[in-house]
């Protein structure tokens, strides 16, 4: 099952900001320490990081905390790669290990390290949206 979306007031204000800068819908907002990854409705993508990343500039210098922005796909394996857009995904494979759902995501490898993160922290990031959304409980970079 897809772990409940709990919205806080916080991450509501952060999704009010999001909206009234970009003009667009945020279907999602995690706040994941330094950094906010809104979720918007299909086909908003470009129009919510602006011209020339203006919009996410802007939020980032509003609220002190890194921005990212993933177009939302009711296809699991096009989500995924949505998330993981600023690393060139390649290709998705998604299994069932067991009791749980696992994708592995195939990025450019020169990308690779920052994809992963520091200590993993943003396959992390990664890995707690899309299961916000889909029925993907773990997510490996390869």
């Amino acid at each position: 099952m897809s772990a409940d979306i709990v919205l806080t007031e916080e991450t509501l204000r952060f999704i009010a900001l999001f909206e009234q800068i970009t003009k667009t819908n945020a279907i999602d907002c995690m706040d994941a320490d330094e950094k906010l990854v809104f979720v918007v409705e299909k086909g908003q993508g470009n129009r919510a990081v602006g011209k020339k990343g203006e919009h996410v500039i802007k939020l980032k210098d509003m609220t002190g905390k890194n921005i990212q922005v993933v177009e939302y796909s009711e296809d699991p394996e096009q989500f995924v790669k949505n998330v993981f857009h600023i690393y060139g995904p390649q290709n998705v494979v998604i299994e069932q290990r067991g009791n749980i759902t696992h994708a592995t995501i195939t990025v450019d490898p020169k990308l690779k390290g920052r994809a992963i993160g520091k200590a993993g922290k943003n396959l992390r990031i990664a890995r707690d949206i899309v299961n916000r959304h889909h029925e993907i409980q773990s997510i490996s970079v390869d």
